[in-house]
């Protein structure tokens, strides 16, 4: 079950497995939870939330604007950050404007699929430049400074990696106008599929061996990219890696 045992012995290295990976005492990690959180709270506190559905008036209202005053710098668009009007009364961005309508369940789950298509992609591009451009690795090291693969690693990150990670969940999410409650579904299975991957566990109910074709990464891919340092770049899926590494065949061929 253990992804870095089960390698460490074929190789000959291990006879007996050792202990697995200790998690770290909280109060130690007080600085990393800190770290985490602080530019993203920045940012939510701030920033005017744009949800899909939600009428202009509605947003301006939740950021402290007078929803009657027209103003073309605020648009409803989440590609137009605004920032939240400052006063006394409304210190902080705290207030959401939610849209009226409930969605249907086909409309979740189409979200939903979509969502995770459009991050994985964004994310295999990305992770890519953080392997292969130089002054990007620098960035990409702490992710990959550990001994066995452990769920610990999923949060072992550059605070630019963390801010790339979750700006572009947002971003697939926003883009194709997703519901407020397809947020709130996608969060929960976006971090357990993270955790999964970087257990360094080949899991018999990982969900690589629920998907058909072949279409998911897993852990056990995760932990190959982890060791070896390259390849399988995707975090959930793999039709990317397949297709990155049939152009690079190709280009050792013809040289």
């Amino acid at each position: 079950m253990r992804l870095g045992v089960i390698s460490a012995r074929e190789r000959g290295e291990l006879r007996t497995a050792p202990e697995p990976p200790h998690l770290r005492v909280p109060w130690k990690r007080l600085t990393e939870i800190l770290t985490y959180i602080s530019p993203l709270l920045a940012m939510d506190l701030t920033m005017i939330k744009k949800m899909a559905g939600v009428p202009l008036a509605d947003i301006k209202r939740s950021g402290g604007w007078a929803p009657l005053v027209h103003d073309r710098a605020i648009s409803a668009s989440f590609l137009a950050p605004t920032l939240h009007n400052f006063s006394l009364s409304s210190p902080f961005q705290l207030i959401r404007a939610l849209p009226h309508e409930p969605p249907t369940s086909l409309r979740i789950a189409r979200e939903l699929i979509t969502s995770f298509f459009i991050y994985d992609t964004l994310f295999f591009l990305f992770h890519l430049s953080l392997h292969r451009i130089s002054f990007l690795k620098r960035i990409h090291m702490a992710h990959h400074n550990h001994g066995e693969i452990n769920a610990q690693v999923t949060n072992q990150l550059d605070i630019v990696e963390r801010l790339g990670l979750v700006l572009l969940a947002n971003f697939s999410l926003n883009i194709i106008g997703s519901h407020v409650l397809t947020r709130t579904l996608f969060i929960p299975i976006f971090v357990y599929l993270l955790i999964e991957i970087h257990s360094g566990l080949d899991l018999p109910w990982g969900y690589e061996k629920v998907l058909p074709w072949g279409i998911g990464a897993g852990s056990k891919k995760h932990a190959t990219h982890h060791r070896t340092g390259a390849g399988f770049y995707e975090p959930f899926f793999c039709w990317w890696d397949k297709a990155l590494e049939s152009v690079e065949r190709r280009h050792v061929v013809k040289k």
